[in-house]
C-alpha cells in the first residue's frame, strides 16, 4: 500500500516520541483506503496538500525536453495544477483563441487527451497578466473531479466527463490579481475560499449532491476595501486552515464555524502546510525583508526635480508618478506586480495634515516609517499549534523566522524540517520543531518563484518562472543541489508525482519525464 512519509495522518492521532526520534512520520495514506491499489494526487499540491509522493516513487532527477522525456502534449493556457486519479490526469485551462474554460482530461500513459468539456462563462475574471483565468487546480475523490472558475463558480463532473452538478456564482472581483484559491475535498465536502470583498466566505458544498451544507462569512478586517487571500484552504483533522489577509484562521469542518485564529501581517498569499505537531505558512508583506527595501529619494532632490513653483513643497499634480519601494525579485519593472507605488498611495499616506501639501517634516517622517521594523517584525514563515479558542496569537505561535519568506510558493514540511524558496531561488531550510536555521542558500536559478516545492524519493523539486527546475537533496546539513533542469518555457502551476514519474505543466505543455 501507498505510504506518504515524512507526513503526519491528518485523520489520525499523534506519532509516538519514538517515531518522531526516528526523524520522520511514515504513515498510512488516509486516502488509499478508499481506493487500495489507485494512484493518485487528488488535488493541489497532492495528498493532503503536502507536496509529497507517496511511496514507492522514484522520479529522474535529471530530465528536459530531451531526457527522459515519456511524452509532451500541448495544451491550452493556465496555471491550475495537474491532479490525477487512476489513469487520468486533470486540467482546469483557458482556450485564448476559442476564449473558453475548459477541463480537460489526459491519458496518463500516452498524453493523448481523452475528453474536454466547456465551462460557460457570462463574463470573464478580471486577472493580472502575470495570473491565469485557469488557476485553480482541479480536486477529485476518485468519483467525480470539482472544477472552480472565478469566472463562472463550481462545475463538478464524474470521470468520464458527464456532468454531475454545478453551482453557478458571480464573476469573482478580487483586485488586483485575481483569484488563486484552489477546492479541496475533505469529509465528504468541497470546499472553496472565496475571499473578495465585500462578499467574502467559506463554502462547505456536498460533493455528492451539489448542495450547500454551510456557508461561512469571513470577517472583512480593518480595511474593508482591501480584497482577501488567495490562498488554498488546508485540513488539519476536523479543522480547515486558511491563510487570509491579516490573519490565520481555523474553522470547524464540520460546521464552518471560526474557532481560532491568529493575527499576522500578511497578504495572505500563500496556502500553508501542515506537519505533525504544527502548520507552517508564509505570512508575506511587500516591505517585510529589509535587504530588498529600496532607500527613497530625499526631499531636497525631489524638490530640484518636481517643485515646479518652487514653493519649498509638493502638491499631487508634481509628485513621481511612481516610486519603488522594495525589490520584489523576478518582477522588478512588471506593471502592477513590482513594488512600484502610485502617486497617489504614496503622496496621500505622507500627507499627514491632509492640506494636499506634501512638506519637509511629512516626507521625512513617511520614509523613517518605512525604515521602521514594524513590517518585518510580524513578516515572516510562522509555526503555528491549531487549536484552542479565539485569538491565540500570543499563545499558539511556536515560532517565526523573518528572512527568506515566499509570498507564493507553499513551504514544504519533510522529516523534521521545513522548506521554503523565495524570489531569486533563495531556499531556507529550518528544525520544523524549533525555527532554528540549518541553511540558506541559492539555487543557481534566478528570477521569480510561483511553483511550490514537491519531494520525491528524496530528492525536492524547485521550479523557477523562467522553466527551470533545481532538484535538491531532502534532509542534508547543508544546500546540497544534484541538478538543474531547463524545461524551456514558463512555468507557474506545481508539480504532480506518481511513482516514477512527474508531470509539470508549462505555459504551453503538459510534460511527463520518468525512469
Amino acid at each position: 500500500m501507498p505510504r506518504l512519509k515524512g507526513y503526519p495522518n491528518s485523520v489520525g492521532h499523534r506519532c509516538c516520541a519514538a517515531h518522531k526520534r526516528l526523524g520522520g512520520l511514515l504513515l498510512l495514506l488516509a486516502a488509499t483506503l478508499a481506493g487500495q491499489a489507485t494512484p493518485s494526487w487528488p488535488q493541489f499540491r497532492g495528498p493532503f496538500g503536502s507536496g509529497i509522493a507517496a511511496e514507492p516513487s522514484n522520479p529522474p532527477t535529471e530530465f528536459g525536453p530531451g531526457q527522459r522525456l515519456l511524452w509532451k502534449t500541448a495544451i491550452p493556457s493556465g496555471h491550475a495544477s495537474p491532479s490525477i486519479w487512476g489513469g487520468r490526469i486533470f486540467l482546469a485551462a483557458f482556450d485564448k483563441p476559442a476564449h473558453k474554460l475548459e477541463v480537460l482530461a489526459l491519458d496518463r500513459g500516452d498524453g493523448k487527451i481523452q475528453w474536454r468539456r466547456t465551462v460557460e462563462a457570462k463574463e470573464f475574471e478580471e486577472v493580472h497578466s502575470l495570473n491565469s483565468l485557469a488557476t485553480a487546480t482541479i480536486a477529485t475523490d476518485g468519483e467525480r473531479i470539482y472544477a472552480y472558475f472565478g469566472s463562472a463558480g463550481i462545475f463538478a463532473f464524474d470521470l468520464d466527463g458527464h456532468p454531475q452538478w454545478s453551482i453557478p456564482l458571480p464573476v469573482a472581483h478580487i483586485v488586483p490579481h485575481g483569484s488563486g484559491a484552489s477546492l479541496v475535498v475533505a469529509a465528504g465536502k468541497v470546499l472553496l475560499n472565496r475571499d473578495e470583498v465585500p462578499n467574502t466566505y467559506l463554502l462547505g458544498v456536498d460533493a455528492r449532491t451539489g448542495k450547500i451544507v454551510w456557508k461561512q462569512p469571513q470577517n472583512m478586517g480593518p480595511d474593508e476595501k482591501r480584497n482577501g487571500s488567495k490562498a488554498t484552504p488546508v485540513i488539519w483533522r476536523n479543522e480547515i486552515i486558511l491563510h487570509r489577509r491579516g490573519e490565520i484562521v481555523g474553522y470547524d469542518l464540520d460546521t464552518g464555524a471560526r474557532k481560532w485564529w491568529v493575527h499576522a501581517q500578511t497578504q495572505g498569499a500563500g496556502t500553508p502546510v501542515a506537519g505533525p505537531d504544527a502548520i507552517y505558512v508564509g505570512t508575506w508583506v511587500n516591505t517585510g525583508e529589509p535587504d530588498l527595501m529600496v532607500p527613497l529619494p530625499d526631499f531636497d532632490s525631489l524638490l530640484k526635480e518636481y517643485d515646479k513653483d518652487g514653493d519649498g513643497a509638493l502638491t499631487m499634480q508634481e509628485f513621481p508618478d511612481k516610486l519603488l519601494i522594495a525589490h520584489r525579485i523576478g518582477l522588478d519593472g512588471v506593471e502592477g506586480a513590482d513594488n512600484s507605488r502610485p502617486s497617489r498611495s504614496i503622496f496621500q499616506a505622507a500627507d499627514t495634515n491632509r492640506n494636499g501639501k506634501l512638506e519637509r517634516a511629512e516626507w521625512e517622517a513617511y520614509v523613517k516609517s518605512l525604515a521602521a521594523p514594524a513590517a518585518a517584525e510580524q513578516h515572516g514563515l510562522l509555526a503555528i499549534r491549531p487549536g484552542g479558542t479565539g485569538d491565540v496569537t500570543n499563545s499558539r505561535v511556536l515560532w517565526k523566522e523573518p528572512r527568506g519568506v515566499p509570498e507564493v510558493p507553499t513551504p514544504l514540511y519533510y522529516n523534521g524540517r521545513v522548506y521554503m524558496v523565495a524570489g531569486g531561488g533563495i531556499v531556507t531550510c529550518l528544525d520544523a520543531q524549533s525555527g532554528k536555521l540549518i541553511y540558506r542558500g541559492r539555487l543557481g536559478a534566478d528570477g521569480a518563484y510561483f511553483s511550490s516545492p514537491v519531494e520525491a524519493s528524496g530528492r525536492i523539486y524547485f521550479a523557477s518562472d523562467s522553466g527551470m527546475v533545481t532538484v535538491i537533496r531532502a534532509g542534508a546539513d547543508k544546500l546540497e543541489i544534484l541538478a538543474r533542469n531547463d524545461l524551456g518555457d514558463p512555468i507557474f502551476a506545481t508539480p504532480a508525482v506518481i511513482g516514477n514519474v512527474i508531470y509539470y505543466r508549462t505555459a504551453q505543455f503538459l510534460y511527463a519525464f520518468g525512469n
